[in-house]
């Protein structure tokens, strides 16, 4: 038979990372002295538990499967989350403090991705059931601002007391197993001592706790539940990680608001304090906010709460009149005040002495020596490669970029020449995991990344993945790993009989034998790498283009194109011949594809190897005949716009054969033609405008000449065409 919970239990049914139940968990701890206190939360953490003073939240506990790291979840605590006020208290008192929720080998079994939302809401079904239509907005009302906690947890208690009852059907399977394991872990507790025991935990557990059914019935539902040896540490959190929006199921709306909340209550000023810290935010961006603003605000978001009955103003209050006093209306600032407060970005911090992997400890060591702190929000930085600092610093990012530990992005999109990099910085809390799955390739940064790239080197089997691998590892400067890759890129070239394939090795390759010498490579090693490549493939390219398909296509023109970035960027001027007589059979092939063909024809045209006359003379030819002239156009149309606008022959030829073609023939050719235009930038759109309207056609033609019909005919087909390529 069930029993009732014995007298000296303390249920505290609380709202995850909810400010208003943290203080009524620590009310309540002050109130009932107990002598144990149990959290929700996996038992495999509780060795953990005795390293919070050396945290400072947002934190999370990782869990992980030795067997498996990438197997891994997170329980994320803030300053304001119950649970991280009930560790403290029972920390600083001295107090035993337990995690009794499901065992993290089964939930990893289960979840092994974390925490999920459950298929039915309960604040949200009490909020509609109070007459609110935002769940946030009604906890604010009732807990946020409630004034005495003492009264709270019994009040909550009964709430999804009568909620769970109602919704007894939709409590699934693996509730009902969460909640056994908490019986189990609570009477573990009760037979550990005589005094006084408080319960944490989530208000939606509490009816099922109430009551203790036989032990062997609890005993029962966990039974076959898998068994893994589980490691973990504690990892910094963010604020922005606890965002619904993150996708965390167990998210809020507004982290960076409940933390104010938490902060300033006890003083009595949260909302000058909010607009206090808004009016900064909008002057570090330059933007005016006076004080007088701010007070201006605070009376406002006073009387907005007072028209709707509320307590004391809320974050819709609140931000209500900061769009209308502080951001004249304007949703930019406002979005900046919602980003950089409503939600925030704090980062949390762990202190040297929590357990963790080498790889780990030695990732902590290499940021504190080249200064480069994790930070929660991006960063860009710019590099000096001939400065040793720099040059470090670029090593570590590209060694956890092997690692799968993106913290750095390369800026592409900046030209900053041979010795100098640009990154974007952006530390994440779930790297923490990848940093545990990749602890297996080694104890430090270095050693990990050789292993990883001297596998991939051993298991290429393409020469383009030779290639990258090689071009990554003389970017982490690993000479090892350098070696490897070098071998398989002799092993895979030997075996590929695929021009296309030999071509598309080349741009990682120039960029390696340009940029070696910086990273201590020779480059001259390289280079007799890539010429070989090059003429290889230069000799197989007319053929690898004649009686193709669409794709294979596609493939060609991207491997033609980068094949000749390549060339000009470290080819000698031998090989650069060779590329340039690749280029004119491939032109001269017959039955060759049209849009490797028409590129072909462009970079000879660009580089001085065909003068305007011979490609005037081959764009006549390609467009007289009806089969691939659009494939050929539109290879030719490939790249910039500028050369094309500047020469009016080829210009009127390329005009001539558009304005020629039916109706049935342009609805053909439209799709290569539009991804060939979509490359060009808008500066040049505009200039093929205006070359279109400078146009002879354009300049003689009158009044006389519109022909009313026929523009409603053209209107009316282009507005259904742009109706079919709306998504």
């Amino acid at each position: 038979m069930a029993k009732d919970l014995p007298e000296r239990v303390t249920l505290l049914g609380i709202r995850h990372h909810g400010p208003g139940s943290a203080r009524m968990v620590e009310a309540a701890l002050e109130r009932t002295e107990p002598e144990i206190v149990l959290i929700e939360g996996p038992p495999e953490g509780d060795a953990l538990l005795g390293h919070v003073p050396d945290l400072t939240p947002p934190v999370a506990l990782l869990l992980h499967d030795e067997a498996e790291p990438a197997s891994a979840a997170f329980w994320p605590f803030a300053a304001f989350s119950p649970e991280w006020r009930a560790m403290v208290w029972a920390n600083a008192r001295g107090v035993p403090v337990r995690f009794f929720d499901l065992a993290a080998a089964a939930s990893l079994a289960e979840e092994p991705s974390g925490a999920r939302k459950a298929s039915l809401d309960p604040l949200g079904t009490l909020a509609e059931a109070a007459g609110f239509d935002d769940p946030e907005r009604w906890w604010e009302d009732v807990v946020e601002h409630h004034t005495d906690p003492a009264d709270l947890a019994e009040a909550v208690a009964e709430a999804m007391t009568a909620l769970r009852e109602e919704f007894a059907d939709e409590v699934d399977d693996r509730t009902l197993r969460r909640e056994a394991a908490m019986r189990q872990n609570l009477r573990q507790a009760l037979k550990d001592t005589d005094g006084p025991v408080a319960v944490v935990c989530g208000a939606w557990h509490v009816p099922a706790l109430r009551t203790l059914p036989p032990a062997s019935t609890d005993a029962a539902m966990l039974k076959g539940l898998p068994k893994k040896k589980v490691s973990g540490t504690w990892v910094p959190w963010s604020h922005g990680k606890l965002a619904t929006a993150s996708g965390y199921g167990a998210g809020i709306d507004s982290p960076g608001w409940y933390a104010h909340l938490w902060e300033c209550a006890p003083r009595g000023d949260t909302v000058a304090r909010w607009f206090a810290r808004a009016c900064t935010v909008l002057r570090a961006e330059d933007l005016p906010a006076s004080t007088a603003s701010a007070v201006e605000a605070v009376r406002l978001a006073d009387t907005l709460a007072a028209l709707r009955g509320r307590p004391s103003p809320g974050l819709s209050e609140v931000m209500e009149a900061a769009k209308a006093v502080l951001c004249n209306g304007d949703q930019v600032p406002l979005d900046l005040i919602h980003d950089r407060l409503v939600v925030g970005e704090r980062l949390g911090e762990v202190g040297a002495d929590v357990p963790t992997s080498p790889l780990a400890a030695d990732l902590d060591r290499l940021t504190r020596r080249l200064r480069l702190p994790l930070n929660a929000t991006p960063k860009q930085i710019r590099l000096d490669l001939r400065k040793d600092t720099d040059r470090e610093r670029s090593k570590l990012l590209r060694r956890l970029e092997v690692l799968d530990v993106p913290w750095g992005t390369p800026d592409t999109t900046r030209t900053l020449g041979t010795f100098a990099e640009a990154w974007q910085l952006h530390w994440k809390p779930e790297f923490a995991v990848a940093l545990a799955t990749a602890a297996r390739h080694g104890t430090t940064v270095a050693a990990a990344a050789d292993q990883v790239l001297t596998g991939r080197a051993a298991d290429a089997t393409r020469v383009v993945d030779a290639a990258e691998t090689l071009s990554r590892s003389v970017g982490c400067e690993i000479p090892t790993a350098v070696t490897a890759a070098r071998t398989a890129l002799d092993r895979c070239a030997a075996a590929a009989t695929d021009a296309l394939e030999l071509l598309a090795a080349l741009p990682d390759l120039a960029t390696t034998v340009r940029y070696g010498s910086v990273r201590g490579t020779d480059p001259e090693l390289l280079r007799v790498a890539l010429h070989g490549l090059l003429a290889r493939g230069a000799v197989g390219l007319p053929l690898a283009c004649r009686g193709v398909d669409d794709d294979t296509a596609e493939r060609a023109i991207a491997a033609v194109d980068g094949a000749d970035d390549a060339v000009r960027l470290a080819a000698d001027d031998d090989h650069r011949d060779t590329w340039r007589q690749a280029l004119r059979s491939l032109v001269a092939m017959p039955d060759a594809h049209g849009l490797p063909t028409g590129r072909a024809t462009r970079l000879l045209w660009e580089s001085g190897a065909l003068d305007s006359d011979a490609v005037a003379a081959r764009l006549h030819r390609a467009v007289s005949l009806a089969a691939g002239a659009t494939a050929f156009v539109a290879g030719f149309l490939r790249g910039s716009a500028a050369l094309l606008t500047a020469d009016p022959r080829l210009f009127g030829v390329v005009d001539d054969w558009l304005s020629g073609l039916t109706t049935a023939d342009f609805e053909a050719a439209l799709p290569l033609l539009r991804r060939a235009v979509a490359e060009f930038s808008p500066a040049e759109r505009r200039m093929l405008g205006d070359r279109v309207k400078g146009s002879t056609r354009g300049a003689t033609a009158t009044a006389a000449d519109w022909d009313e019909a026929l523009a409603t005919r053209l209107a009316t087909h282009v507005r259904s065409l742009l109706a079919e390529a709306a998504p």
